[in-house]
């Protein structure tokens, strides 16, 4: 039953065109073909990326890290109270202003102090601004050395400069080493990225990256199953000609030189634009979606191979809206680019300014149950 099975989810007339099936891929002649065996090879890649990136962030960016200047600010811890941390882990971490005035009957504690305590809580579960810098360090190392040496495996190749040379002889084309190996290296690496993913960063868009992270393994996988390998190289050089300018730009960020991130943002916004927005979708998918259906009819492969790029591209797109926001924010001025996704870390010095909020309004006779009408809602990013 199960043979039966999978030999109908795997029949030939699904995942190719017409006339071809995997009988093609069948070494011969010296040729190499790939196989769906090699993916195996990712899982102790990505093992490896995981060990490696902990020795990296230890002896390369933490001293990096202190040598331009990247420092956490001392975090006021909240004091231990039972009640509002059942409800911090329970209820919500941004209680109500409702919420709040039961809170400080059952706790004996001010309204300024129920909130002082949120935000002090809130503040201990956000990552420090030396562990944002690590991790930006570790991917921009990577996607740079992945950029060039994606660029030294398709330079040479006639389908990199005519994009319709990837579908030439499809799919008997041979195996080419350096393409097995920017293959399970890319694909290794976004298996460690999913497998870090609880440990790592969470940013605003948190669940469009674990989307993202889903069908790039699936995209960068399937491609070398049915041997789309031409296409898919290009896709990864695609992606990595922006990754690692906007890594950087997050690196000076941290570190507060703000004419130098400002700088590289400016340029990572026209590398991704251009390449995520016009080279992808206009060239490159253009190639795999409308270029085929003039040589073979359509089939089920076809389909879903473009399906997973335009998960991408819708991606892209929304990601483009938030970089286009930031860049027009610090473009009059000469602000720091702040990120869009992440959450800014609230100081006690707000208290302040709310109670300068609340005297005013108790001037005014604002003052609700004999408590300032309160806005507790500091998601900001930064």
């Amino acid at each position: 039953m199960l043979s039966q099975l999978r030999e109908q989810i795997w029949a030939d007339w699904i995942w190719f065109p017409e006339g071809h099936g995997w009988a093609d891929l069948t070494d011969h002649d010296g040729k190499v073909f790939p196989k769906t065996a090699d993916l195996w090879a990712t899982i102790p890649i990505a093992l490896c990326f995981l060990v490696i990136r902990q020795i990296f962030e230890r002896t390369v960016a933490i001293p990096l890290a202190s040598l331009l200047g990247v420092r956490d600010k001392k975090r006021v811890f909240a004091a231990p109270n039972p009640t509002l941390e059942s409800y911090f882990c329970s209820t919500s971490k941004h209680p109500t202003q409702s919420s709040i005035e039961s809170l400080s009957k059952h706790t004996g504690c001010s309204v300024r102090q129920v909130q002082r305590w949120f935000r002090r809580r809130r503040n201990q579960d956000r990552p420090s601004k030396v562990k944002k810098f690590r991790e930006a360090s570790w991917r921009f190392t990577f996607y740079l050395l992945a950029f060039f040496a994606g660029l030294a495996v398709l330079i040479d190749k006639p389908w990199f400069y005519d994009m319709k040379l990837m579908w030439e002889d499809f799919p008997k084309m041979p195996l080419v080493p350096s393409q097995y190996w920017y293959y399970m290296i890319e694909l290794g690496f976004y298996i460690s990225l999913l497998f870090s993913v609880a440990s790592d960063v969470k940013r605003k868009d948190f669940k469009e990256q674990i989307v993202h992270h889903v069908a790039t393994i699936s995209l960068i996988g399937f491609s070398w199953l049915v041997n789309y390998i031409r296409a898919g190289t290009l896709i990864m050089l695609a992606h990595d000609a922006s990754d690692y300018l906007m890594e950087s730009a997050k690196m000076f960020n941290y570190a507060g030189w703000r004419k130098t991130c400002n700088f590289i943002f400016t340029v990572f916004a026209a590398v991704f634009i251009v390449t995520r927005l016009v080279i992808l979708p206009f060239w490159i998918i253009h190639t795999t979606w409308v270029y085929p259906l003039t040589l073979y009819p359509p089939f089920f492969g076809f389909y879903f191979f473009n399906g997973l790029l335009l998960v991408l591209q819708c991606l892209h797109i929304f990601w483009a809206a938030l970089i286009i926001r930031m860049v027009i924010k610090f473009l009059p001025g000469n602000d720091i680019v702040e990120d869009e996704r992440s959450d800014k870390e609230e100081t006690d010095s707000e208290d302040e300014d709310d109670d300068h909020e609340w005297r005013e309004k108790s001037k005014n006779g604002h003052v609700q149950n004999g408590h300032a009408p309160l806005n507790n809602n500091h998601r900001k990013t930064d």
